[in-house]
């Protein structure tokens, strides 16, 4: 069964002068425990459809369902209850504060869980822990490298261990040593289970993927299925 189904989802933006069509009938699904990479030349639509995917733009039509749930016909409150139970976003920004240590940033989608402090703070140096950075946790995010930072940002988005982890463009501002090392982190979360949808402009990040699907001017043109990386 689909975790996730996009059944002709299509998002306009309208402006006083003209209407743009980001995205024209994209249909696909993925199964729980795929890694899945979205592919397209800037305007695409790649971005928007992971937006739309993660609840945060309202499709113009279509539907998104994800673990049975569609997402639109739930209230505000319930889409945001969603988003915080059932999916972990990492974005090419890391939008990390800078004020706050790597601990601290990691515990901020805990913010509005039951959790006592005390469990909060295991699962936050639980999840630095996992992507390697258990002895930098009092660091400031400006005491990090670059790769460092996205460490931490992919430790906040697994945190709450969510269904779905959504990454846009995650090694975009990163050298090619530090982008194959946050990759493999990437796999390995998937090789435990996690379901991941990775936007990406850079080919060599679909090779640690199952499938890729390519968009060209707002619609799917193609779907491939990968040989994953050694």
């Amino acid at each position: 069964m689909a975790l996730i189904n996009l059944r002709d989802l299509r998002k306009e933006y309208v402006s006083a002068t003209e209407t743009v069509e980001a995205l024209r009938g994209v249909s696909f699904t993925i199964t729980s425990g795929e890694f899945v990479c979205i592919m397209g030349q800037s305007g695409s639509g790649k971005s928007t459809l992971l937006s739309v995917l993660g609840g945060m733009s309202h499709p113009s039509a279509g539907d998104v369902t994800i673990a049975g749930k569609q997402l639109y016909a739930l209230s505000d409150d319930a889409l945001a209850d969603f988003r915080a139970t059932h999916l972990g976003f990492v974005f090419q920004s890391f939008h990390l504060i800078p004020y706050l240590t790597a601990r601290e940033n990691v515990m901020l989608p805990l913010a509005i869980t039951r959790e006592k402090r005390a469990e909060k703070l295991r699962l936050a140096e639980e999840a630095l822990s996992r992507v390697g950075l258990g002895r930098k946790m009092d660091r400031l995010p400006n005491q990090l490298s670059g790769g460092e930072q996205e460490r931490v940002a992919i430790a906040r988005a697994i945190v709450n261990k969510p269904h779905i982890l959504l990454a846009d463009e995650p090694t975009g501002n990163l050298d090619t040593k530090t982008s194959d090392e946050v990759m493999a982190i990437f796999r390995e979360l998937n090789e435990e289970g996690q379901t991941i949808v990775m936007v990406t402009h850079n080919p060599d990040n679909c090779a640690y993927a199952h499938r890729t699907i390519y968009l060209r001017d707002g619609v799917v043109v193609s779907q491939a299925e990968m040989s994953l990386a050694a």
